[in-house]
C-alpha cells in the first residue's frame, strides 16, 4: 500500500479506531486480571509516541470485562468519530491470543485487501498493536493463560455505509484501522491509499477497466453513463489524477475512464496531474488557444480568455462539442506521457447541470 509522509498542518491530531481499539483492550485486560477497574491507560503508537486514553463503560463480569474508547478524529472529517470502541476480552482454554470482531466491525468478503476473505476487518497494524498491547499485560503480571479478545463499535454497521466499505466488499461494519496510530488531519495519504485499495479490490475481481472521477458530481453523473458497470469499478479519485493513474498502470489495468468537470478537464488538458487548486489553476489563455485553433471569431476568444470561470466559458461556446472533444484529445495525450501508451484512455466531460 502506498502512505505518503504526513502532512504538516495546525489542526489538531486524532487516533485511529486501531489506537482506540489496543486502549480498550489493554485497559479492560488490566481488569481482567487485576479486578479492578481503571479510568486512564497509556499505549505506544507505531508513530513512536505515546497516548493516554480515557476508559469509558468499564464493566467487570465474572469471566470476561468490558471496556471502551471514545473515537476522536480530531480535526478530520471522520465519520467514525464520537463511536465507541469496545473491547471485551477474556480467557481462552486456547493457547495464544484470539482476536476476532463483534458488533459493528465489518467482515471482508472481497480479495486484494490486507486481510483475507472471511475475516473481521482488523488491519495488520491493529492487529499487531492489539497482540503487543494484551502480551504486555499478560507478562507485567505473569498470566500464562490464552486470550480472546473481542472489539465491537455499536452503530459501526450504520456508519460504514457513508465510507467506501461496501464498494471494497467490506460488509455489516467499520474497519479498524491505523499504521501510525493517528489521524492526521485531512491527510493526502489516507485519501490515496483508499485509491489503490480500491483498484486492488477490482483487479483482484478481474476487472480491467476501471473509472476515475474528480469528484462527487462527476461520480453521480459517471454512474448513470455507465449503469451496466459494477460498483467496484468506480472510484472517486479527488484531485490525485497522476498518482491514480499510474498506480492503476502498476496493477495492470488495461481501460480507464477519467470523469471529470470542465474545470478540472481543462487543468489535465494543460499538462496538470494534481488538480488541486493549490497545485494548478485555469487557464485561460490556454482555453483561448483551442477556440483560436478551432476558428471562433475574435470576439469570442476574447471573451474566452477575460472569463471568470470555466462554467462561464462553457456557456460561451454552448458545450461545443469541437471545443470539449479537443479537451479530450489533448487530456488523453498527456495521459499518454506518464504511462507511455500502457493503458487506454478516454474521457467523460460532465456539463454542469448534474
Amino acid at each position: 500500500m502506498y502512505i505518503e509522509n504526513p502532512d504538516r498542518t495546525n489542526l489538531r491530531y486524532g487516533y485511529t479506531t486501531g489506537a482506540c481499539a489496543t486502549a480498550a483492550t489493554r485497559a479492560a485486560l488490566i481488569m481482567m486480571v487485576t479486578g479492578k477497574t481503571v479510568d486512564y491507560v497509556e499505549i505506544n503508537l507505531p508513530a513512536k509516541k505515546t497516548a493516554r486514553f480515557l476508559i469509558e463503560n468499564s464493566k467487570i463480569y465474572e469471566n470476561y470485562c468490558i471496556a471502551s474508547v471514545k473515537k476522536d478524529g480530531g480535526d478530520d472529517p471522520d465519520v467514525t468519530t464520537g463511536l465507541y470502541i469496545y473491547s471485551r476480552v477474556e480467557y481462552s482454554e486456547k493457547s495464544g491470543i484470539e482476536i476476532t470482531g463483534g458488533e459493528g466491525v465489518g467482515v471482508v468478503t472481497k480479495e486484494g485487501l490486507p486481510i483475507k476473505p472471511g475475516n473481521p476487518a482488523i488491519n495488520p497494524v491493529p492487529l499487531k498493536m492489539l497482540r503487543a498491547a494484551a502480551t504486555e499485560v499478560l507478562d507485567s503480571y505473569e498470566v500464562h493463560r490464552g486470550l480472546k479478545i473481542t472489539i465491537s463499535v455499536p452503530g459501526g454497521a450504520e456508519v460504514a455505509t457513508k465510507t467506501c466499505n461496501p464498494k471494497l466488499g467490506i460488509i455489516g461494519g467499520i474497519s479498524i484501522l491505523g499504521t501510525r496510530g493517528i489521524v492526521i488531519p485531512f491527510s493526502d495519504s489516507s485519501w490515496k491509499a483508499s485509491i489503490v485499495l480500491g483498484i486492488r479490490v477490482a483487479s483482484r475481481m478481474d476487472m480491467d477497466t476501471l473509472v476515475f472521477s474528480t469528484g462527487g458530481r462527476s461520480d453521480t453523473a459517471v454512474h448513470k453513463i455507465f449503469p451496466d458497470f459494477k460498483e467496484e469499478q468506480f472510484i472517486e479519485i479527488g484531485d490525485f489524477l497522476g498518482f491514480s493513474v499510474k498506480r492503476a498502470v502498476d496493477t495492470g489495468i488495461r481501460n480507464l475512464v477519467i470523469a471529470g468537470m470542465p474545470g478540472k478537464i481543462s487543468k489535465l488538458a494543460d499538462n496538470n496531474m494534481d488538480l488541486h487548486s493549490s497545485k494548478s489553476s485555469v487557464n485561460f489563455d490556454f482555453l483561448a488557444s483551442i477556440g483560436k485553433k478551432i476558428g471562433y471569431p475574435d470576439e469570442i476568444i476574447s471573451r474566452i480568455r477575460h472569463a471568470n470561470t470555466v462554467l462561464n466559458v462553457m456557456e460561451i461556446i454552448n458545450y461545443d462539442s469541437i471545443f470539449l472533444d479537443t479537451l479530450k484529445e489533448r487530456s488523453i495525450e498527456n495521459i499518454n506521457k506518464i504511462t507511455g501508451n500502457k493503458i487506454k484512455v478516454d474521457i467523460e466531460i460532465i456539463k454542469n447541470e448534474y
